[in-house]
């Protein structure tokens, strides 16, 4: 699995229309993974990351396969840099009682009558967490919600909007298995708005 960091450039126009709409952003990261308008895309996961005032936009991006990042390179003053990409394998890298930090961006529903709903309340987005933790190998430890936004994209001609919530805290891995593929699947609704990528760190 590959995961990369890309650091945008504000003075760029695209790369505050894509900052300001998920869906362009989706589109503009595909073309690194396609060849041509006739190619399936890859699932990918990715995420805009929160910034300080007068700190530079980055956007993380996780893939099953190699992307060739010279596509946004190329773009005029797109990305300050390189795109930065490490490659792992997180069934190789978890351990059943390990105990890691993670951030989570992610759209929490529930379905009520066949339709998807937002969960507004804190506790519903923490209970809607704590399930999702059950289902996919790992139990919440502590969480906050630290950040939550009405998202607003269009897909052709069709407006878009989903709730992204930001979790910040600790869980414990109880199933390597279930939590790997979580972590290379991603998790809930909303992924191509920046939304289920699970990111972890030990300490």
């Amino acid at each position: 699995m590959y995961l990369t960091r890309l650091r945008l450039d504000p003075r760029s126009a695209q790369a505050r229309r894509d900052l300001s709409d998920p869906y362009d952003m989706h589109r503009t990261l595909v073309r690194a993974f396609v060849r041509d308008a006739g190619q399936v895309p890859p699932r990918i996961l990715w995420r805009a990351e929160p910034v300080a005032a007068w700190s530079e936009p980055t956007v993380l991006v996780q893939a099953q396969v190699p992307a060739d990042w010279s596509v946004l390179e190329g773009l005029p003053n797109y990305l300050k840099g390189r795109a930065e990409t490490h490659q792992w394998q997180p069934g190789q890298w978890l351990t059943v009682d390990a105990s890691l930090r993670f951030r989570l961006f992610a759209n929490p529903t529930v379905t009520r009558e066949g339709k998807r709903q937002g969960l507004l309340s804190e506790e519903a987005q923490l209970g809607w967490l704590a399930r999702q933790g059950e289902r996919h190998g790992f139990a919440v430890e502590a969480a906050l919600v630290t950040g939550s936004e009405l998202l607003r994209g269009r897909k052709g001609e069709a407006c878009i909007s989903l709730l992204k919530v930001c979790f910040e805290g600790r869980l414990r891995v109880r199933d390597v298995a279930a939590m790997a593929q979580a972590v290379s699947a991603g998790i809930g609704p909303g992924k191509a708005f920046g939304c289920g990528l699970l990111s972890l760190g030990r300490g």
